[in-house]
This record gives C-alpha cells, sequence and structure tokens, in this order.
C-alpha cells in the first residue's frame, strides 16, 4: 500500500511524530494535523485514510468526522484513551469506521490501516467493473440489478438504493437518519423509522436466496453496515 496518503489528526506532537516516523518508513505518505480545523483544512489533499484523535480542544474528534463524512468517505480510524462503549459508539455513529484505544500497538494499527486500504482498493475496483461481489451474492450497479446464485432478487428502488449505499461502504455504520437524508433527501416528508421496515424487507429477499444470509449487520444504538462475512 505504499504512496497512499494518510492524514493524522492529534494535538500532542510526541504521539504525531512517533506514528509519522512508522508510517513514513512503511512508505506511506504523511499529512498531519494539530487541530479539528487543521484537519479539516488538510482533509482537502484527498488522504486515502485518516487517523484521528477523538480528545482534541475546540473541536474534538467527533466533531470532526461528522463534518469530513460531508467531504469524503475514505476510512476513519479513531485513536483514543476513552474506553467506554458509549464513547466507541459515538464515534462509529458520527461515521468512524474503526476506534483504537490509546495506548495502542503500533504492529495493530499499521495492521489496520493496512487492512482498511486493501478494502477501499477493491471496492474501488469492483466500483469501476460495476459490480460488487460478496460470495455468491452480485450488485451490478450499472443495471440497478441484484442476483444470487445466479437468481435475480426483485427489489423496489428504495431498497435498492439502501443495499448499493451499504454495499459501497462495507463496514461503515449509516444510522438511519443517515440514510434517510442520502436517499430521500433533508427536505423529504416522512419519518426515518422507514428505513427499518425496508431493512426487514430486504433481509428476508437476500436471506430466501443467500443460505439465511442477509448481508446487513444491525450495530444496536447506531444503525447498519454492510458485512459481506
Amino acid at each position: 500500500m505504499a504512496n497512499e496518503t494518510i492524514l493524522l489528526v492529534d494535538d500532542e506532537e510526541e504521539i504525531i511524530s512517533f506514528i509519522q516516523d512508522a508510517l513514513e518508513l512503511e512508505g506511506y505518505h504523511v499529512l498531519t494535523a494539530g487541530s479539528g480545523r487543521e484537519a479539516l483544512s488538510q482533509s482537502k489533499q484527498q488522504p486515502s485514510l485518516i487517523i484521528l484523535d477523538v480528545m482534541m480542544p475546540e473541536m474534538n474528534g467527533i466533531e470532526v468526522c461528522e463534518h469530513l463524512r460531508g467531504r469524503t468517505q475514505c476510512p476513519i480510524v479513531f485513536l483514543s484513551a476513552c474506553q467506554s462503549e458509549v464513547d466507541r459508539i459515538r464515534g462509529l455513529a458520527a461515521g468512524g469506521d474503526d476506534y483504537l484505544l490509546k495506548p495502542f500497538s503500533l504492529a495493530e494499527l499499521k495492521a489496520r490501516i493496512h487492512a482498511h486500504l486493501r478494502r477501499e482498493q477493491r471496492i474501488h475496483t469492483q466500483k469501476e467493473q460495476g459490480i460488487l461481489r460478496f460470495q455468491a451474492l452480485t450488485i451490478n450497479c450499472k443495471g440497478r440489478a441484484v442476483s444470487c446464485n445466479g437468481h435475480s432478487i426483485a427489489l423496489t428502488n428504495k431498497e435498492y438504493q439502501i443495499v448499493e449505499l451499504l454495499a459501497m461502504h462495507q463496514g461503515q455504520v449509516f444510522s438511519r437518519e443517515q440514510i434517510y437524508e442520502k436517499l430521500w433527501g433533508f427536505d423529504a416528508e416522512g419519518d426515518d423509522a422507514t428505513i427499518t421496515e425496508h431493512i426487514k424487507k430486504i433481509r428476508a429477499k437476500l436471506a430466501a436466496h443467500a443460505q439465511d444470509r442477509s448481508y446487513i449487520q444491525t450495530v444496536w444504538g447506531i444503525g447498519y453496515k454492510w458485512d459481506p462475512k
């Protein structure tokens, strides 16, 4: 994954220096930011992945992540000394892809970075081809069609849009509100509770052809994510 650009955000210079040196030895190009506002500015360079500290003054990592999700879909890995489940849920709900607790193993951080970048590369290749494959399940983005083991799965327009959104960002958690706003729009008249009903119908249709697997996982207290495993 050499030559990939990583944005490293932390208000502690020692941590910045420590991680930056390690990642540059791996061949990554590293951008750094010591504050949330600087991170938003640096994100304009379109990094391949962002490592984001949670506890920062003025604008914390959760707030930064929420702003970033309006302009980038690259993986965001949180670093935090906050160990409570509530903090991890907040990070994922804000759009984070991963959450690593301080103190952390540098080897584990590098392994997670590599895994996220490898996944993004695979998804990018599939997007260019217009086909997403998850074992027996195939999503034809150009034809807006879903099939499993060669059998077509009849989805409504909104059901297909939900499947494509989650599948194209596998591993990323979306709340009901986020899904509703992305697919129905901010000004739509309705209730995001409709997402729950759509998900229920999608799961039933997918499971009927995919050996009782629906591919859509509920992340309790947050929302839903695409889980191909």
